[in-house]
């Protein structure tokens, strides 16, 4: 992918940008550590140090997990173009993802890499959003501690939030996907698997 050229926020100066349009995790480690901690897409300005974030498509590919996530560039072309790929390369067992933003590849990343399945990791923000009455879009953070629990993140009041769940609600939401096995069906090939499409199947 060529390089562009992006103004900074703060003093206007030119910030020289060069895309990474694909990685694999099993040839590239070291690209795929740079995006879940963030950097890959940070730049920061030559001349007065702003930091800011920068924003380009991205084929994401692990081949041990059979996991492939786009970064859509919200050209309705190019999905159309990357959805019959994945058909026609046939990946099978894969699951195949398109998100929209870089917050939302890298909380791909971590679930897959954890073991996880998204799907239920979806209803399980769902129901965590019924359950404490607050409607903010969520993100998995990370699965830890004695009793596994699962960290979910949100905004609020201009500032990033932690909110810690039991690991026995996602293990609730495993059981439904498996008692409906039309939402794997739903998620084959390259799909959105996001709130508003767990929310389509439930209202």
């Amino acid at each position: 992918m060529d390089g562009l050229v992006i103004k900074c926020r703060r003093c206007s100066a030119d910030i020289p940008v060069r895309p990474v349009s694909v990685i694999n995790s099993s040839e590239n480690p070291e690209l795929k550590n740079e995006l879940v901690d963030g950097k890959l897409f940070i730049r920061e300005c030559p001349v007065c140090g702003e930091r800011q974030l920068v924003r380009f498509p991205l084929l994401y590919h692990d081949p041990s997990e059979k996991l492939l996530v786009w970064l859509s560039d919200e050209n309705p072309e190019t999905e159309a173009q990357m959805k019959k790929a994945v058909v026609v390369e046939g990946m099978e067992g894969y699951s195949g993802r398109i998100v929209d933003t870089p917050g939302q590849l890298i909380e791909k990343i971590k679930i897959f890499d954890a073991g996880l399945d998204d799907i239920a990791m979806e209803l399980c923000k769902f129901v965590t959003r019924q359950e404490t009455g607050k409607d903010v879009d969520m993100l998995f953070f990370g699965f830890d501690g004695a009793d596994n629990e699962i960290t979910l993140t949100y905004p609020e009041n201009g500032e990033m939030q932690m909110l810690r769940i039991g690991f026995n609600v996602y293990e609730d939401c495993a059981g439904i996907v498996v008692r409906n096995p039309e939402l794997k069906k739903a998620a084959a090939g390259l799909t959105r698997v996001s709130r508003s499409w767990v929310e389509s199947f439930i209202r």
